[in-house]
Order: C-alpha cells, then sequence, then structure tokens
C-alpha cells in the first residue's frame, strides 16, 4: 500500500451552517452529525489517501483505516465520511486525538489496540468517474451500491432518512449519541468547500461551580469564568469555561464575581499549565470561593471536561454548589447507541 500521489486532486468538505431549528419544507435529506474526524478518503489502485477537512493526511495516523480501504474490492473511488474510534464500550474522541502522535511505534500499537472505523455518508468520485454534479440522491444510490460491494465491520454506512420527525427523534432520543443532525438538498450536487449544508447541534445543560476567572487581555474585565463540578470524593474539578463574555454583559459579571475573588478555587483538576494545546503558554487565571452556580449550555464532552466553550444560560442563586456534580455530563457515544440509529 502507498499513500495517493501528491499530485492527486483533493476535494475540500462540503461544510455546514449552525442553525436552530432542521427545515420544515421538503426536498431534504437528514443524516446523523457523528462525533469523530471528519475526512475523505481516496484511493486509486493501491495509492491511498486519507485527507483531514484542514487539508492535511491522517492516513499515517490511521494504518488500519488505510488497510481496510486497500483491502475493498473497488479500485478507485473517493468517498466522505467521517473517522470514529471504539474503546471499550464507548466511542472516544479523545481516543482520536491521541492518534494525532508523531511516534509511529505508538500509532501502530494503538491501531490495533483500539483500531479505528469509517463511518460513510456520500461518494464523490467512482472508477474515475466525478459524481460531483450529480444530485444528492444519484450519490446516495452509488454510495450504498458502494458499500453493498465494500462495507465491512470497520467501513460503516451512515444512516439517512428524508422524514424530518425520525431526524427529530434522533435529535430527542439519542442522548450523547450525535453531535447533532445535518439536512442536505436533495436535489442539489456536492457544493465542495462551501456551507452548503444546515446542521441542528446537540445541546445540553449543567449546573457548574464558577470557581475562577481569567480576565481580559487589555484590562480588568473578565474574559471567562472557569467551571466545576465535584466528584465522588468531595474534589471540585476544572471541566471547562464559558465563551466570549459580550461587552453588554461584563461589567456585571465583573462585580458579581468580585466579593469571592481570592478564595479556595479548585480542589481537585485545575486549569492552566503548558500542553501541546496551547503551544507550551500558561494561561493565568484566578481563583475565586466556590459559591457561585451558572447554568451553561455544552455540546461535546471529551474526558470529563467540556470539548469547547460554554455559553451562560443563567445564574443558578437557588442551587447550592455542592449539589453540582459530574453526573450531569453527557459523555460520547456507545456502539449499542450506533446500532440503534442505523
Amino acid at each position: 500500500m502507498e499513500r495517493a500521489h501528491p499530485g492527486t486532486q483533493q476535494i475540500a468538505p462540503m461544510e455546514a451552517k449552525l442553525v436552530s431549528g432542521l427545515p420544515e419544507d421538503a426536498g431534504w435529506q437528514f443524516e446523523p452529525k457523528w462525533d469523530g474526524f471528519r475526512a475523505i478518503a481516496y484511493r486509486d489502485g493501491d495509492a491511498i489517501e486519507i485527507i483531514s477537512k484542514s487539508g492535511k493526511t491522517l492516513a499515517r495516523y490511521f494504518p488500519e483505516v488505510v488497510a481496510l480501504l486497500a483491502a475493498t474490492p473497488d479500485m478507485r473511488f473517493v468517498i466522505d465520511g467521517e473517522l470514529i474510534l471504539p474503546v471499550g464500550d464507548v466511542l472516544s474522541f479523545d481516543a482520536l486525538q491521541q492518534r494525532l502522535h508523531p511516534a509511529p511505534s505508538r500509532i501502530a500499537k494503538l491501531s490495533v489496540a483500539t483500531p479505528a472505523q469509517f463511518m460513510i455518508f456520500d461518494c464523490l468520485e467512482l472508477d474515475g468517474e466525478s459524481l460531483l454534479e450529480r444530485p444528492l440522491a444519484q450519490r446516495r444510490t452509488a454510495l450504498e451500491h458502494f458499500h453493498l460491494r465494500n462495507g465491512s465491520d470497520g467501513l460503516l454506512l451512515s444512516p439517512c432518512t428524508t422524514d424530518r420527525a425520525a431526524a427529530q427523534a434522533w435529535l430527542a432520543g439519542s442522548g450523547g449519541a450525535l453531535d447533532g443532525v445535518v439536512a442536505k438538498r436533495i436535489d442539489e450536487p456536492y457544493r465542495a468547500g462551501e456551507r452548503a449544508m444546515l446542521k441542528v447541534k446537540q445541546r445540553r445543560s449543567a449546573d457548574c461551580v464558577v470557581a475562577g476567572i481569567r480576565r481580559e487581555s487589555n484590562g480588568p474585565g473578565v474574559a471567562s469564568l472557569l467551571l466545576g463540578l465535584y466528584d465522588d470524593a468531595g474534589r471540585l474539578n476544572h471541566v471547562g469555561f464559558t465563551s466570549a463574555i459580550k461587552d453588554c454583559e461584563r461589567d456585571a459579571i465583573t462585580a458579581r464575581i468580585a466579593p469571592y475573588l481570592g478564595g479556595q478555587g479548585f480542589t481537585g483538576k485545575a486549569p492552566g499549565g503548558p500542553s501541546r494545546w496551547n503551544n507550551g503558554r500558561e494561561k493565568a487565571w484566578e481563583p475565586l470561593a466556590p459559591e457561585l452556580v451558572v447554568e451553561v449550555l455544552y455540546d461535546q464532552v471529551t474526558g470529563d471536561r467540556f470539548r469547547h466553550g460554554t455559553r451562560i444560560l443563567r445564574w443558578r442563586a437557588d442551587k447550592a454548589p455542592k449539589q453540582c456534580s459530574m453526573d450531569q455530563l453527557v459523555h460520547e457515544v456507545r456502539p449499542a447507541q450506533i446500532a440503534a440509529i442505523i
């Protein structure tokens, strides 16, 4: 096996625009939005490549996926999908991130111990013929035929529906199984590099203790709140932060936290410290007495913390900090949930 020739024409993934609800008019196909690494896979004979949304190769990090693509009866194709990775009884985004490692020996070990899977949802080329200009309905038919010939335990076909109620049920009943639902026009071509799809993301809320802050780089105002939850041992662990605070709300938040400055802060895992994710820079933060509770919106959990910044919903003066526990978090999808959705 070898990676596709560097001159292979790369296709920019069609992307999605975030919306608050699924479209109600006719002519849409709905698909689960899986929580993994978006990728386009290319095969031209023995040459195979897997390209991320940012245009970088993922093939060296997922040799087991390269191997399963090389084992397909079809010799020439381009397919769009999501790399997902089961570890034990969950699909782990954290385990995917750990694969982006410089040591080939570690990658080889993990590819055997915890093999990834490829969940495919679009077919862009078959047998040297581009399908980009064909409508989604035809591409989906081609994809289903491709999967019938080539599918395996590691090469999975993502489900789809034209029934809005069924898609809404995915959102309502999937728990941590999905990152959301995507809507695509049935009659449109593959619009590479454009935000031509719509996505509705899962939004969940949690009541958190405000145990620290970070200030603006150019002033004394609060830039973000640092959030904590209590574990079974009674330790207050850092689990994330709030996204950018609106200017119109900053003064009120700065005044609200002032009486609690200089408090104990976190008693378990704390924020800060250099890492490969912040380029080795430690960001300063200030501890607060853990007495304020805020309800926040979040999308996904990785490990025991929010993957992205959260949004403030409301302050919870009615909630005791000790009531803010880790069991509120909806964790990563379990393979059984995928089986139910498919």
